[in-house]
């Protein structure tokens, strides 16, 4: 069965979904001292920057402060996370394929999906270790059709290998004996 067709492939079927504390959200107004301040205080790696519908308008990580604010000399208690943030970011639906995610995820090179519901309000943030758990099967799958693989292509030397094995053993015995 192909793991996209396996059950439990939509984002919102997952157990870690339903598991998920609900993600840090601030207004575009709020300055990156609070927000770290809220980072810090619920250990999270990032804060999605939504409007008065909780409508997803950016994302701001951990890297966009070091290197926007920190890196730039930027006062953080004065600016806005809307002048830090990535606009318009990447949003999954809830019923979204997993492994479509994951793809996306690891080509264009970003950690943090924001994930919402069919009004388009922030439901979970989705990072690419959520995906372990998901993926893990597969790759345990894979590892295991490429064992097979190499030692069925390598079978000659097997056999080869175990005639040599016996007729040292069969030469030792017959050596001891005379």
């Amino acid at each position: 069965m192909a793991s996209e067709d396996r059950a439990g492939g939509r984002l919102m079927d997952r157990p870690e979904y339903s598991k998920k504390t609900k993600p840090l959200t601030r207004p575009p107004e709020t300055t990156v001292t609070d927000a770290v301040a809220a980072m810090s205080d619920k250990s999270y790696g990032c804060v999605i920057v939504t409007d008065g519908d909780d409508k997803v308008l950016g994302v701001v990580t951990e890297r966009d402060i070091m290197n926007k604010v920190v890196g730039r000399g930027m006062d953080a208690t004065k600016t806005k996370l809307s002048e830090i943030m990535t606009s318009d970011p990447r949003v999954a639906q809830e019923t979204d394929n997993m492994l479509d995610w994951l793809r996306m995820m690891s080509n264009e090179r970003f950690r943090r999906l924001p994930v919402v519901d069919a009004d388009g309000r922030i439901k979970a943030v989705f990072t690419q270790g959520d995906f372990v758990s998901y993926t893990w099967p597969d790759l345990m799958g894979q590892m295991k059709s490429i064992l097979k693989a190499q030692t069925m292509g390598n079978f000659h030397y097997v056999l080869i290998g175990g005639a040599i094995v016996i007729y040292a053993l069969a030469m030792i015995v017959v050596l001891s004996v005379v």
